[in-house]
């Protein structure tokens, strides 16, 4: 029997987290809520893209680690191990062929695309798919609260250079 209650999401709600792949890839994601988030992408393949809103599946593994999975317009696959405890990361990152070979088609605010991510998607290739699969340090955390519209809000070379040091 757990030691945790397994539905007890608080701890990660309203968090704002960044963290670095051991790739290099720099990303920042918000847990809005027990179903949705926020995420932009500072570096990488996809670099500068961004979400809101985005629907997920959020459950507690352990005392302080989460999982947060999602399918994205794109068809890309995302499933991110969260330890808080640690400051660890762990993402599994499905991009479909398309994403791979022309990866500058997603680089925008999602939200205004979503038609055109979807018709990229179904146009193709989705194989073979890439798989990155990587560990990430969190190098930032804070608590927003759940459901504030302000925490994500511009791509990411719209924000100031100490980002996130000036928060």
């Amino acid at each position: 029997m757990s030691v945790f209650d397994k539905n007890d999401l608080s701890n990660i709600l309203g968090k704002h987290l960044v963290y670095t792949y051991d790739n290099g890839w720099n990303y920042e994601i918000y847990v809005k809520n027990a179903t949705t988030i926020d995420y932009r992408i500072h570096s990488g393949i996809v670099g500068n893209r961004w979400v809101k809103s985005q629907k997920v599946y959020l459950v507690r593994l352990a005392e302080n680690v989460y999982k947060i999975s999602w399918t994205e317009p794109t068809g890309t696959d995302v499933s991110l191990s969260v330890n808080l405890a640690d400051k660890i990361f762990h993402g599994t990152i499905f991009f479909p062929r398309w994403v791979i070979n022309n990866p500058e088609k997603t680089v925008c605010f999602q939200n205004e695309h979503i038609p055109q991510m979807e018709a990229y998607r179904e146009a193709g290739p989705a194989y073979p798919t890439e798989v990155i699969d990587e560990f990430a340090t969190i190098t930032f955390i804070r608590d927003c609260g759940e459901n504030d519209e302000s925490i994500i809000n511009c791509p990411a070379s719209e924000l100031p250079a100490d980002f996130p040091n000036n928060l």
